[in-house]
């Protein structure tokens, strides 16, 4: 079923995710070691503008691809469906090749340009990647457009174990040769790690070439399309997409200019602003993060599966499928809300305990804000697939739009209040994503016609997590003064997990349904429904 497909896909893309983010988070620790402050400001230099090519040349494409080959493949098209992976990976092919020459020929320029000449070597390592990661993406569309969701988790987990190993063991070779080589090296660990998962995913369609081939000798006879009108019918969908990727790096530009004019015209220093907005965007800002793991996990399996649905006109499928992700989506940002709130500065100080009493304070503030912007971000992630999945993909980009034009007027106002100041920064952040999440929920509702169960997708949800919150809050509270603030932290983190799961299946709102999705979970939920913790529903 293409129910079960999505989530299945989800939850294999959402393990992947977990992975690829913890060997992420060891690889910072020990390359700012290494190379100190100095290198990682080389380092994050060429970063942000290798992020930002990226985006513009493959952000849109693999759902593009993964949209038209679920549809084609609905329709038994199979030919049709392998014709648009080659077209598209031609167009990739030819974009990385044009993309990663520009980089090659213009690097110094463009270091010198952004006031960060010894940048250079960090910018040209990453050359490679830029070939290379519009290949890869043409892959994983392709075979997210076959609801097949492991290529690409085995691509990622490849990726970034070799950005990992192939980054610590260049930048500590290249530490004699000095630090912006040093720099270099850690990023050149990209490239290496690009190269990896390109030739991961490639070996694996490789080895499904016979099954593909099959299903192409199978295919149903439809009039080929022409190269033309495939290309014509991937920037149809991939150019709204990439214009909405751009927008929240554009609004992280616009917001990091805004709040440190801002915070000085109202007295604070240089020092004093640069470390404020160190507090939101360095320190928490990264947690929020992590549960985007899942969200964007779900997001991904979203698209196709919705996509084969409205390409074979079930209406009714695509309801259930919608209804299901939200539900999920909510199940997953919900308690990652509220339990960044409660717990907010007992986390802050648990990870970056080496910083001041004061600093940790400040930023645990700002995370109680900043919190409640992972149910909307979240949502807005799953919603987006849905509208892209029915053919809308424009109004999300408008939707999220109109949240980043809220955000720059509330950030000015906000972050010029002396006692609100950075904090300003947040709570725009909050209100531009839950206005984009309330306009695409209005879409979803007017394009499929679908009608919530409210008691199931939203107000189960909601008291699961929301007695989650209390049971932690009270549980950090009672250990604090027994075993210290950080063990009392993780402690009631655990606590917090166990009772969140209890809580869902008390509400019926993980469901006998849910269990069965997931490898041997039938007979979990069987034994679950015997000690009377589980409903069938």
């Amino acid at each position: 079923m293409t129910k079960e497909n999505f989530l299945k896909g989800a939850a294999i893309l959402g393990i992947a995710g977990i992975v690829v983010k913890i060997l992420g988070a060891f690889y910072r620790i020990p390359i700012g070691n290494i190379i100190k402050t100095e290198g990682m400001g080389y380092y994050q230099t060429a970063y942000p503008l290798y992020v930002l090519l990226l985006t513009i040349s493959t952000s849109g494409f693999p759902v593009a691809i993964a949209k038209l080959v679920s549809e084609k493949r609905a329709l038994g098209d199979c030919r049709g469906a392998h014709k648009v992976f080659k077209v598209a990976l031609a167009g990739l092919f030819i974009c990385g090749i044009i993309t990663s020459f520009l980089v090659y020929i213009f690097a110094e320029n463009i270091v010198e340009s952004l006031g960060n000449k010894n940048a250079y070597y960090a910018l040209i390592a990453l050359v490679p990647a830029l070939f290379f990661v519009p290949m890869m993406s043409a892959f994983r569309g392709y075979f997210q457009g076959r609801q097949s969701m492991t290529p690409t988790a085995i691509s990622q987990i490849c990726e970034q174990g070799f950005r990992v190993g192939a980054g610590l063991f260049f930048t500590y070779y290249l530490l004699d040769r000095g630090i912006p080589i040093a720099a270099g090296g850690a990023s050149f660990g990209g490239s290496i790690g690009a190269i990896a998962g390109t030739l991961a995913i490639f070996i694996i369609y490789l080895s499904k070439k016979g099954e593909i081939n099959r299903e192409i000798e199978k295919s149903k006879f439809v009039e080929e399309e022409t190269t033309g009108k495939i290309i014509k019918n991937l920037l149809a969908i991939a150019i709204p997409i990439t214009i909405g990727a751009s927008i929240a790096p554009i609004m992280d530009t616009i917001d990091a200019a805004i709040v440190m004019k801002r915070l000085q015209f109202v007295g604070f220093s240089e020092f004093e602003a640069n470390d404020l907005y160190g507090q939101l965007k360095g320190l928490a800002q990264t947690l929020i993060n992590l549960p985007q793991v899942f969200s964007m996990a779900l997001a991904i399996s979203l698209v196709p599966a919705i996509s084969e649905a409205h390409a074979r006109k079930q209406y009714g499928e695509i309801r259930s499928i919608i209804s299901s992700g939200v539900r999920v989506t909510l199940l997953i940002g919900l308690p990652a809300a509220f339990g960044l709130f409660v717990l907010a500065k007992p986390i802050i100080r648990l990870l970056y305990f080496k910083n001041t009493v004061e600093a940790l304070n400040s930023t645990g503030e700002i995370l109680m804000y900043l919190s409640f912007g992972v149910i909307f971000l979240t949502l807005v992630q799953s919603l987006t697939a849905i509208l892209q999945g029915i053919g809308r993909p424009i109004v999300p980009v408008r939707n999220l739009a109109i949240g980043a034009a809220v955000k720059v007027v509330l950030a000015y106002v906000l972050t010029g209040i002396p006692s609100i100041n950075v904090k300003g920064s947040a709570i725009s952040t909050v209100a531009a994503y839950m206005i984009a999440s309330i306009l695409d929920l209005i879409g979803v509702k007017k394009y499929t016609k679908v009608k919530f169960n409210m008691g199931e997708v939203f107000i189960r949800p909601f008291i699961s997590a929301l007695g989650m919150a209390v049971i932690v809050k009270v549980s950090h509270i009672l250990f604090y003064s027994l075993i210290g603030d950080k063990l009392a932290t993780i402690i009631a983190i655990f606590i917090g997990m166990i009772t969140y799961f209890l809580l869902l299946m008390r509400t019926g709102s993980l469901t006998y349904e849910d269990f069965k999705l997931l490898p041997k979970g039938e007979k979990i939920a069987k034994t679950l429904v015997k000690l009377k913790l589980l409903r069938i529903s």
